[in-house]
């Protein structure tokens, strides 16, 4: 499949159409001139491209750069006189402007695959991968190859796969990747969408065959991302304005203003494990030590499911990817399938010992909404061991997640220890003693080991048995940020299966 090669005239009416021209007079340049690349990126430019300057780093330098390797114009939102020999065209919001251009570069691939948008404060990976998992069960049945899937954790579009580094890729990057599924005949995207995708634009001009909404709590509350709760809620709404059908959480926080909001959706589907009228119904949950059953209830079925991991709470995140498969009309037989082999890396990964007195889970964790859920379930289903949980908070960003995890940890914990969790700009110390103000009032203590792998050592080695160790907010992740930047750190899974051997050899 050939991209489209459009003339700089038609992204310029594009802008015009939009209203986001701050300068409407006609351009000093031949809009006749096809546009191979919009781009943002300096180095990739190529002549003829049409260049986005964009981003609070951005330096008039790149802009020379792109000059120099022959780019056509460039859009931005102040002009560059120092680089007179460019056309700028002047828009009023310059995330707008690369999300429509994006789009429109790469020939609106979103109109020609079914994309499920997945939001919501916790769950967003693991329904994606419970999604995916149905979908590709459901096209392995047909003989054809898996579905596409955008995630924190990674970035498969069918062409490239790579390990993600935004839940939601930036317009560019994020259009070439819709493109690429469609090249691939990977009949399905399934994607997480991000309050930041959504409140910056992100995801502009996408259409959404299903928006899915999980949930919603207070999290990304600090100065660099969402200034308050109100903030942060309406943002993760917007999804629904452009979906064609929304299925919808009703046992969430603020589930009538969230239904409300889908109401644009031509079609809503709901899901519960609480409300029987909801068209995607589950109850007799059951949880054994590694695995979730539970009978589900849905328009043209009723049947008992199983997820391959423990935790509870991820019926919720089932019941979310069976309302989207329902909506695709998949059949049963692939639901039960997919849900029955799904597997999420850093999600409810569980490690036991040879004596199988101690076991630790690896969960993504990290936010007080999700850590509750988390320790809460791991209480039922483990109720005669000894409960220790491990986690840090980022820093610099998130600020509202201290006091979340903080007393979740508090509530349910027996032992706690603390330490890093992409500390960025700031001493894991500091962090820690912030954390544990929220600890103290629940009577319980923590020890802080900054050294997120001497901490797990310590954890999982020292604890009493029978024991469970809950390793919280990394994940599979293998970066670690901090002052000094993003340098490499072994997954928490990795550390628990090393920690556990060494138990094992004593």
């Amino acid at each position: 499949m050939d991209r489209p090669r459009l003339p700089l005239g038609d992204y310029w009416q594009l802008l015009l159409k939009h209203g986001l021209l701050a300068v409407t007079e006609p351009l000093g340049v031949d809009l006749t001139r096809p546009v191979p690349m919009v781009s943002c990126d300096s180095r990739s430019v190529v002549p003829g491209a049409l260049f986005l300057c964009k981003g609070a780093a951005f330096r008039s330098e790149y802009l020379r750069q792109a000059s120099e390797k022959g780019a056509a114009a460039y859009v931005s939102e102040i002009p560059y006189p120092d680089v007179p020999e460019l056309t700028g065209i002047l828009v009023t919001d310059i995330r707008a402007a690369m999300a429509l251009l994006a789009d429109r570069a790469w020939g609106h691939p979103s109109g020609d695959i079914p994309i499920t948008g997945i939001t919501g404060t916790k769950g967003k990976t693991t329904a994606a991968y419970f999604l995916k998992s149905i979908l590709d069960c459901h096209r392995q049945a047909e003989g054809k190859g898996p579905t596409a899937i955008l995630s924190t954790i990674v970035t498969d579009d069918g062409v490239e796969r790579r390990n993600a580094t935004l839940t939601t890729p930036e317009p560019l990057d994020l259009q070439r990747h819709l493109w690429n599924a469609v090249s691939a005949d990977a009949g399905f995207v399934t994607m997480e969408v991000s309050s930041q995708a959504l409140k910056y634009r992100r995801v502009m001009g996408v259409e959404l065959a299903t928006a899915v909404f999980l949930n919603i709590g207070e999290d990304h509350i600090s100065p660099i991302e969402h200034p308050d709760f109100e903030d942060y809620f309406s943002s993760k709404l917007a999804i629904f304005r452009q979906a064609a059908a929304a299925c919808i959480n009703l046992d969430c926080d603020h589930a009538d203003r969230v239904r409300a909001a889908a109401a644009v959706c031509p079609r809503v589907l709901t899901f519960s494990k609480t409300d029987p009228s909801a068209d995607i119904f589950a109850d007799d949950l059951t949880a054994r030590e590694g695995a979730v059953s539970f009978r589900v209830r849905t328009p043209g079925y009723t049947r008992r499911l199983r997820l391959p991991m423990s935790g509870l709470f991820n019926v919720d995140n089932a019941l979310a990817a069976i309302a989207a498969a329902e909506r695709y009309g998949i059949p049963e037989a692939a639901v039960a399938e997919g849900l029955s082999r799904a597997a999420v890396p850093g999600r409810m990964e569980t490690y036991t010992s040879a004596d199988g007195a101690l076991s630790v889970i690896v969960d993504y964790a990290h936010n007080g909404m999700s850590l509750e859920a988390l320790l809460s379930s791991v209480r039922a289903e483990y109720p005669l061991r000894q409960l220790t949980v491990l986690f840090g908070c980022t820093g610099g960003k998130g600020l509202d997640r201290r006091e979340g995890m903080g007393h979740a940890a508090g509530r349910w914990a027996d032992r706690i220890f603390l330490t890093e969790d992409d500390p960025g700009p700031e001493a894991v110390e500091a962090i820690c003693d912030d954390i544990g103000r929220y600890i103290a009032p629940h009577g319980k203590t923590w020890t802080a080991i900054p050294d997120r792998e001497k901490a797990i050592s310590t954890a999982v080695l020292e604890a009493e048995r029978p024991a469970v160790v809950v390793l919280a907010g990394k994940g599979a992740e293998q970066r670690q940020k901090r002052r000094e930047g993003s340098v490499p750190c072994a997954p928490d899974g990795l550390l628990a299966r090393k920690v556990l051997d060494k138990y094992d050899a004593r």
